[in-house]
């Protein structure tokens, strides 16, 4: 009998080792970096390999690894009580109980869990040829355990599809990059860049484009002389072109080819005529994601588009530099004017002009102020207060807390924000 206690002993140590290695292999090949799993595949890993084969089957991986851990589980609980009556009597089922919970979540799930978690690559390379056989060996099962779990959610109106993912890939990967920039893996900086290429394929033109009340151009009817002047005064290299009245544009004009058109003429700037040097305008709707227009740039080997509204009209430009700003925040350069609208003040309030786009705001100060509804700042505080607030009122809404300190008209011109809590 001594004997055969020991052999339930050795046997219940074994089984306790099987669901650690269960246990250890589903964290680690369900917590494993896809990524880097997918580097090494193409560096010729069949390690590699044969994991991005286990996690592409996810759900059956996971089935027969619970599986078989629960089997082995239910064995050693089985085992021990035997052992536990064999020397206590009734009080074994007690004692086996205790006993058991004890070695099962500290040998069995916490420990082997940690480690895996601790270095997961090489965890889950290690372990995929034996999980690899675990799942052949299991799959059948498993798929038998998902119907029926399948065909029980479904009487309570719950369905499961098996190619739907909670996350979008933008979402996960926005996510992941959250997360290292908060553990202080990524920079703010690179963090932004990121969340910007991501949100190219949300924002719309109407987003980011120079609307037309600030919109720079010319009159193709003013005195040559007078357009060199202005032409080369901008701190822009292509200009609008319009007719009669500003919204009717008939062209733009480069400043390269005014150069070009200027040495031809001897540089007699009373001979220069915009109307032969000037292209054809191009005009995109409003609505545009900012991805098809950076794609449309990139095709037409273009800089600068006039955007439109749904009637024709034109509502403002918008240039390269101002999609590619999304991506990597203010370019700058030396003819630029050093304009921010942003200004920090010592009480830890910031001013802004009402003009600020509410990204660039967000993005600058690491706020996270909506801009689904309003644009600039001034758009903001005006929907938030469904009204054109006067000089000095004080508005109070996601977590700040807005003193107009400028009005023209009917517009915004400059803000006071601080957080509420400041």
């Amino acid at each position: 009998m001594f004997t055969s206690i020991w052999l339930l002993i050795i046997a219940i140590v074994f089984l306790l080792a099987l669901s650690a290695f269960f246990s250890g292999s589903e964290t680690a090949l369900t917590a494993v970096s896809r990524a880097r799993i997918h580097a090494m595949e193409k560096a010729g890993s069949r390690r590699a390999a044969l994991v991005s084969h286990l996690i592409g089957m996810q759900e059956k991986l996971i089935g027969s690894l619970l599986l078989s851990n629960n089997l082995v589980n239910i064995l050693a609980s089985a085992l021990a009580t035997s052992v536990f009556i064999s020397l206590f009597g009734e009080l074994g089922v007690v004692y086996a109980t205790l006993a058991m919970t004890v070695l099962v979540v500290i040998f069995a799930e916490v420990l082997p869990k940690s480690w895996a978690i601790s270095n997961t690559e090489r965890f889950a390379l290690t372990v995929a040829p034996f999980v690899n056989v675990i799942v052949k060996v299991f799959g059948p099962l498993t798929n038998i355990v998902t119907f029926l779990v399948r065909r029980v959610l479904s009487v309570f109106g719950i369905n499961l599809d098996e190619d739907s993912s909670p996350l979008s890939g933008h979402d996960e990967l926005r996510g992941t990059v959250d997360v290292l920039n908060r553990d202080g893996a990524v920079a703010k900086d690179d963090r932004d860049r990121v969340g910007g290429v991501l949100d190219l394929h949300e924002l719309e033109i109407e987003d980011v484009m120079v609307h037309r009340t600030v919109m720079e151009s010319i009159d193709v009817n003013d005195p040559s002389d007078e357009l060199v002047a202005q032409i080369l005064a901008s701190p822009h290299t292509r200009l609008p072109v319009w007719q009669d009245e500003t919204d009717n544009i008939i062209g733009v004009i480069h400043a390269k080819d005014m150069l070009r058109a200027l040495a031809a003429k001897n540089y007699d700037v009373k001979k220069f005529d915009v109307r032969k040097t000037m292209v054809e305008p191009w005009f995109v709707p409003e609505s545009t994601t900012l991805q098809d227009q950076l794609n449309a740039f990139l095709r037409r080997q273009a800089h600068i588009a006039l955007v439109v509204d749904e009637y024709g009209e034109v509502e403002g430009l918008v240039t390269l530099e101002d999609i590619l700003e999304e991506i990597v925040g203010e370019i700058a350069d030396e003819h630029d004017e050093e304009i921010s609208g942003l200004a920090a003040q010592v009480d830890g309030s910031v001013i802004v002009d009402g003009t600020l786009p509410i990204r660039d705001l967000n993005r600058a100060l690491d706020w996270e102020l909506p801009d689904e509804e309003a644009t600039t700042v001034a758009g903001l505080v005006i929907h938030e207060a469904q009204m054109i607030p006067e000089e000095k009122q004080t508005f109070t809404f996601h977590g700040k807390r807005f003193v107009v300190l400028g009005r023209e008209k009917n517009r915004i011109t400059q803000l006071r924000i601080r957080n509420v809590n400041g």
